[in-house]
């Protein structure tokens, strides 16, 4: 180890004993503590479901008492009892047309033993452990009824807000819309367009005070301003009616017909269980994307929640609440309000309890009219585009559409049910869809597949395949994602015929990214010759069908077969039939780097011993598979790319089936499996990206480039610049050199190449910012670490010199360390490569055109660091660089847009 390497270790504090030696320790004594994130969030939460409680129970014609216990039971039972911890359950507005329609039809007593029934039924189902097959219902179906009992929820809600009353049925309202037109009351309009104005235009303010006056839910802002403008004004009014609780209705024997009341159960129980666990898997989704969740909030257990609906609704029903579900708009608010465990939740639900008890005279001065009109603003945005947007692009607008009409106008459960029979005959109608086409180009004969297939397009196949004359060329594309046993007994048996004829078979599929041999009447399920790059596939990885070229069955090739989910790796499949070097390696197959001859210097280590060194650590380091790094052929070398042709390279599909023969003008070389695989990399970009970006290259080529960032990383052949940052042609100028270093301007013996594509990015193109990205595992810096003072006989020794800033500023114990967000560096190596990006910012800072720039406010700088083994990127935000404080590296989360 090198004396430049510090010895200090981070601080961890000694535990005290506290008992003899031999006596087992005491447990410690457990007290409720509340944090004070889950205080501020319970507060907001509170804010929100106080008025939208009310306005669901009115919604619904239950005792307005019936929207607060509904809240309170949500909040403390499934609170406690459910399996996702931040999730707030209540009365929810996708219940309100269910509850209105059994109201109606059984009274308020039986509605609520209809609740306690259905809360058994869901105990039951999470005893049986079924949660995840609710998730198996399209979510077109689901959106398709959230918005029909939005549609349903508006019409019913807009009489109210117009003066007058609703009626039960959708149809009914709209014909009785005209007359209530007609019959205006000033009032009621008046406080219910107050109540909507505020509720849109409060997100809206602007500016500081905007921000700080956002922290106040609009919901609360609304109805309070309609109230304080209706008691001021003196206007009169139907208003907020809360009975005492000593006449509160509570659960009776459910009255009616069995068969109506066992659907009655099953539509409570379906509709509450698919939007609790839904909402729990959304509600997964906010925490991950929010920066620095504690590592105790992991993700929902279904059953458990599905328990704790059923059990929510239990106490909730038989104390005269209306069901309970777990609500999107109070769930979404509490995540985003920084709880951190359940107990946020439970004391939503407490608040609820005190204001139902305390706040009743307040309450009570609340008009109809303006509960109404925020519940017709829910109704309205339960029809989300978004949702509409999304089944359009995934082609399921008729699942959505008839899902919609149904509910509004047969009902929840009929709805719902017409819903699933579309999507199964979509569905259908999918799989049994495949066009098969046969045409002729310069005597080769192509066969296109396009679809599923099914042994219910054997015929057809067959059928095309009879017309291709023998002994003649023939290329099948599949462009499909299944194949069932008919289909590929039909090609098997047909391929076999061809070939016995004279001819040739090519079977090719850009979408699989699979091969294996046909001819061998293997099935492909049951392949076991695989490549090398193959780990991380388990075992529910299905592979696709066979698309290997018969003409390859004397090439390294054939039975080689990569797996879907990794076609940009293919180009790194080597022959399983390739004999194994002296040293016990397949020849061809990449690992570690090469060391340096015997003939080296005596006694001294050399650069390919650094390396070979470092290669053995970044192995250990990474667990997505064998680390490979390359030994550039030069210390620097500072490359201007586009960034599309490292992604086309990386994201398209490298067909395997590529002929033989496409490497025959490189005489001797062609034989080579490294030439083998330029070739066949070159051919499948021609053949599969060059079409697709041709257009946008041309371009390029007539206005010149004009990248926005200059991105300055490692050699490293794991880091794939375009792939990291989703860039493409035209998008970055990038500088790769061994280690992301950064020399400093002017310096002696020193690098000009790294400091003329800095000059030549900022002054010439005008890039708006520069990052440097380092990352895990990086050899350089394990190089960097085994070096001994003085050694630099060889040119990658020389070039690492200018990483010696970064080991002094690492070994300094003035400096606070450079760490992740949530975690210190895991060894020496990480720590290092942390400073260095750190310093070579410092140093980016000391040249000329970088410091002009800055002083003009026309450069931003970024440090990056990139977790090879977890694919995560963090960044360093160029407010902290250079302050006195430690520097910290955020992780990026996959909805963070402040990058």
């Amino acid at each position: 180890m090198s004396a430049c390497v510090p010895t200090r270790t981070p601080d961890s504090p000694h535990t005290q004993r506290v008992h003899p030696a031999h006596n087992p320790p005491r447990a410690p004594h457990r007290r409720f503590r509340v944090a004070g994130a889950d205080v501020s969030a319970a507060i907001a939460v509170f804010l929100i479901a106080l008025p939208l409680s009310l306005g669901i129970a009115l919604a619904t014609g239950a005792p307005l008492q019936a929207g607060l216990v509904a809240a309170a039971v949500g909040g403390l039972v499934a609170g406690r009892i459910g399996g996702s911890p931040l999730q707030v359950s209540g009365p929810a507005a996708g219940l309100t047309v269910v509850t209105a329609d059994l109201i109606h039809r059984y009274g308020w007593r039986t509605t609520c033993a209809i609740t306690v029934l259905a809360g058994l039924a869901q105990l039951g189902l999470g005893c049986l452990r079924v949660a995840r097959s609710a998730l198996a219902v399209s979510p077109a179906i689901v959106h398709g009824m959230l918005a029909g009992i939005g549609v349903t929820i508006a019409v019913a809600q807009l009489h109210i807000v117009l003066g007058g009353s609703p009626q039960s049925a959708v149809l009914d309202n709209l014909r009785s819309l005209p007359a209530q037109l007609v019959d205006l009351h000033p009032a009621a309009v008046a406080v219910s367009a107050l109540t909507l104005v505020l509720l849109l235009l409060w997100p809206r303010i602007p500016g500081r005070m905007g921000r700080l006056l956002r922290k106040v839910p609009a919901a609360l802002v609304a109805v309070a301003g309609a109230t304080t403008t209706a008691v001021f004004a003196g206007l009169t009014q139907p208003r907020v009616e809360l009975p005492s609780w000593s006449s509160h209705a509570l659960a009776g024997l459910p009255e009616g017909p069995v068969l109506g009341l066992v659907a009655a159960v099953l539509t409570i129980t379906l509709v509450c269980s698919v939007q609790s666990l839904l909402g729990a898997v959304a509600v997964d989704k906010l925490i991950a994307a929010r920066p620095g969740v504690p590592a105790v909030i992991g993700r929902s257990d279904l059953d458990r929640e599905l328990l704790g609906q059923g059990a929510a609704n239990l106490v909730s029903g038989a104390l005269g609440g209306l069901p309970v579900a777990g609500v999107a708009v109070r769930s979404s608010a509490n995540v985003r309000a920084g709880a951190v465990s359940r107990n946020s939740t439970m004391v939503h639900g407490v608040l609820v309890v005190a204001a139902a008890l305390l706040m009743v005279p307040v309450l009570e001065l609340i008009p109809l009219a303006s509960l109404a009109a925020l519940v017709m603003a829910v109704g309205i945005q339960m029809v989300s585009l978004h949702h509409i947007r999304t089944v359009t692009r995934h082609r399921e607008v008729p699942v959505y559409a008839v899902t919609t009409l149904g509910v509004v106008f047969l009902g929840v459960l009929e709805g719902v049910g017409l819903g699933i029979a579309v999507a199964v005959a979509v569905s259908m109608r999918r799989l049994a869809r495949t066009r098969i086409t046969h045409d002729e180009s310069e005597g080769v004969h192509h066969v296109h597949v396009r679809g599923q297939l099914t042994f219910l397009a054997v015929p057809r196949l067959s059928r095309a395949l009879h017309h291709v004359p023998q002994g003649c060329r023939v290329v099948v594309e599949l462009d499909g994602s299944f194949m069932d046993h008919a289909a590929y007994e039909t090609l098997q048996d047909w391929q076999r015929t061809h070939i016995a004829q004279g001819g040739s078979v090519e079977l090719t599929s850009r979408r699989t990214g699979t091969a294996t041999d046909i001819r061998t009447g293997a099935d492909p399920s049951m392949d076991s010759d695989t490549c090398a790059d193959t780990e991380g596939v388990g075992p529910d990885a299905s592979p696709a069908p066979a698309v290997v070229s018969a003409d390859t069955a004397d090439s390294p090739l054939a039975g080689c077969r990569c797996r879907p989910w990794t076609p940009w790796r293919n180009h790194q499949c080597d022959g399983p039939m390739q004999a194994p070097s002296p040293g016990g390696r397949t020849s061809g197959h990449r690992e570690g780097l090469p060391v340096e001859p015997s003939g080296g210097e005596p006694g001294g280590r050399s650069s390919g011993a650094l390396l070979v060194k470092a290669a053995e650590s970044t192995r250990s380091a990474t667990t997505s598979g064998p680390a490979r790094s390359t030994a550039p052929a030069s210390p620097t070398s500072a490359t201007a790319q586009t960034g599309e042709a490292e992604h086309a390279k990386q994201g398209e599909h490298t067909d395997p089936a590529e002929d033989t023969e496409r490497s025959q003008p490189l005489g001797a070389a062609g034989s080579r499996p490294s030439a083998r695989q330029l070739v066949r990399g070159i051919s499948a970009f021609q053949r599969n990206t060059a079409p697709l970006v041709r257009g946008e290259l041309a371009r390029l080529a007539r206005e010149g480039q004009q990248p926005s960032q200059l991105f300055l990383t490692c050699a490293d052949s794991r880091v794939v610049t375009s792939m990291i940052t989703s860039s493409g042609p035209g998008d970055l100028f990038v500088v790769r050199n061994v280690g992301n270093l950064v020399p400093p301007p002017g310096e002696e013996s020193g690098d000009d190449s790294v400091a003329a594509a800095i000059e030549y990015a900022v002054d010439v193109l005008k890039v708006r910012s520069i990052t440097i990205c380092g990352h895990s595992g990086c050899g350089a810096m394990q190089a960097l670490l085994d070096t001994e003072p003085g050694d630099a006989r060889t040119p990658l020794q020389r070039w690492l010199r200018h990483g010696l800033p970064s080991l002094e500023r690492m070994a300094d114990p003035g400096r606070p360390w450079a760490r992740l967000a949530g975690r210190a560096a895991a060894d020496a190596v990480e720590q290092l490569c942390l400073t260095n990006v750190v310093e070579q910012l410092a140093s980016l800072r000391a040249h000329e055109s970088v410091a002009r720039a800055l002083r003009a406010g026309e450069l931003e700088l970024h440090g990056m660091y990139f977790h090879v083994g977890e694919a995560q990127a963090y960044l360093l935000s160029e407010a902290v660089v250079g302050e006195g404080g430690a520097e910290v590296f955020d992780h990026v989360g996959v909805a963070d847009l402040s990058a």
